[in-house]
């Protein structure tokens, strides 16, 4: 089964393309989360930069107004500790009540890293002392012990890649190991629906993820199965009924031709009455030959006409068959012209010379029954590499599009319907449609290029 394989490889294509479209997703959300929260606004900037806009005047320190201003608006507060006494020598109308005014070495050490009463704080160097910018708390978060190994550090990137790696194949083995049952229980299902697409009996296990649609499938073989052994069934009866009413007609139809010719023969009838016994005999032979062609048509079918196949020459067979029309034609009303190329001699295919001849001769007289005022027909063999290509075509009546349609997709030669007039061609060209059928041939109808109609046979070499 080629499913399976594919199936795999999609399942798999799809887990890999997942993991690409997640692992870019991600980086991209963390990649814009951090510029957007590190090249935006950086506190500490914003404490390098009240310092430098803090200056110290005779009236004491006095803050630039836009950076005062741009401090209200973040609810931020700063304030200036003296670097001797370590008091508070200066500080905005916005610092909290609670924040001390004098600091020890401990205490700067611990807000220049964290916090002060869980203010976050930013610092940076002024004027006689050290300026801290603090911000409402739950504001930032700071990380107070940042130190890491720096072997760590440097072989971050590599570490990253193999964590990547191993997170991928964990993936990979849990999607694999999740799937793995599934992929089991879809073999069978797909092997069975083959197995039904080409009528064999279907016996799928119901068990699995699956169990419901092999159920169906199991009930939908054995419909196929009964339908298929009573259509067989059906179509048995048919070919015997077709044989044994063929033979029961026989006998009756032969003593009914014999005394009709005796009868079409004999002095003392009159000359019409004589007439109409040879209207019989005619017609007779019609029935006879049609059921003639009806058990061939049935056998055909039922491949029960076993084909003589040999190595024959197509040029020689057709020629024959048209030899035999124009020996046959005593008003001289359907001339055939042979329009094979002089140069072709023989053209050699596997046939059975004898439908072979029934199947030409059949196109013949199908010309000359749809043109009761007679026409030129025209005999063709033609060598196109691999095929040989036979066409009988005349400058008859013609048919039309929709006859052609017709012709092409002919209902089966026991349908009947209102057009009486039509009945006696289409068995004719059925059987033709059969023999070239068992030839692994294929048959072409359409317009002559003289204005009537065109049959091509294309037989295998």
């Amino acid at each position: 089964m080629k499913s399976i394989p594919k199936l795999i490889r999609r399942f798999v294509g799809i887990m890999m393309l997942s993991i690409i479209i997640l692992v870019i997703l991600n980086v991209a959300f963390y990649w814009i989360a951090f510029v957007r929260n590190t090249s935006v606004f950086s506190p500490w900037d914003m404490a390098r930069q009240t310092a430098d806009a803090l200056q110290l005047t005779d009236k004491g320190f006095l803050l630039a107004d836009d950076m005062a201003v741009q401090i209200k608006e973040q609810d931020a507060w700063a304030v200036l500790i003296d670097d001797d006494t370590r008091e508070v020598v200066w500080h905005t109308n916005t610092m909290p009540d609670n924040i001390p005014v004098q600091y020890t070495l401990s205490d700067i050490a611990e807000l220049t890293r964290g916090y002060v009463d869980g203010y976050p704080t930013f610092t940076a160097g002024a004027p006689k002392g050290l300026l801290v910018l603090g911000y409402p708390r739950d504001s930032f978060w700071k990380h107070t012990r940042a130190s890491w190994d720096y072997d760590f550090i440097a072989d971050l990137p590599r570490n990253a890649i193999i964590i990547l790696a191993v997170n991928t194949m964990l993936i990979f083995l849990i999607y694999a190991a999740a799937n793995s049952k599934l992929l089991h229980s879809v073999k069978p299902v797909t092997n069975g629906i083959q197995d039904l697409s080409s009528g064999c009996p279907v016996c799928i296990k119901e068990e699995g993820v699956f169990a419901e649609l092999a159920e169906k499938i199991n009930k939908t073989s054995e419909i196929l199965q009964e339908q298929t052994k009573q259509l067989r069934k059906k179509e048995t009866a048919r070919a015997n009924w077709i044989a044994g009413v063929s033979h029961d007609i026989r006998t009756p139809l032969s003593m009914i031709m014999g005394y009709a010719d005796q009868l079409a023969n004999a002095n003392h009838w009159s000359e019409a009455e004589r007439k109409k016994a040879a209207v019989i005999v005619r017609q007779s032979k019609r029935m006879k030959d049609l059921i003639n062609d009806l058990n061939l048509a049935s056998r055909l079918e039922y491949d029960m006409q076993p084909l003589a196949i040999k190595r024959e020459n197509a040029v020689s067979i057709v020629r024959q068959v048209v030899v035999e029309f124009m020996n046959t034609d005593i008003t001289g009303q359907f001339p055939i012209e042979w329009r094979t190329a002089d140069t072709l001699s023989a053209c050699y295919i596997d046939a059975d010379k004898d439908l072979l001849k029934r199947a030409i001769a059949n196109l013949i007289q199908n010309s000359i029954h749809h043109n009761e005022r007679g026409c030129v027909i025209y005999a063709s063999v033609a060598d196109h590499g691999n095929t040989c290509r036979i066409c009988i075509e005349d400058n008859g009546r013609g048919v039309s599009d929709e006859q052609i349609d017709s012709l092409d997709n002919a209902p089966h030669y026991m349908a009947c319907d209102t057009n009486t007039t039509e009945q006696q061609h289409g068995l004719g060209l059925l059987i033709v449609k059969q023999i070239i059928k068992g030839h692994k041939g294929k048959v072409a109808i359409g317009h002559s290029e003289y204005g009537g109609l065109k049959t091509v046979l294309t037989i295998p070499k």
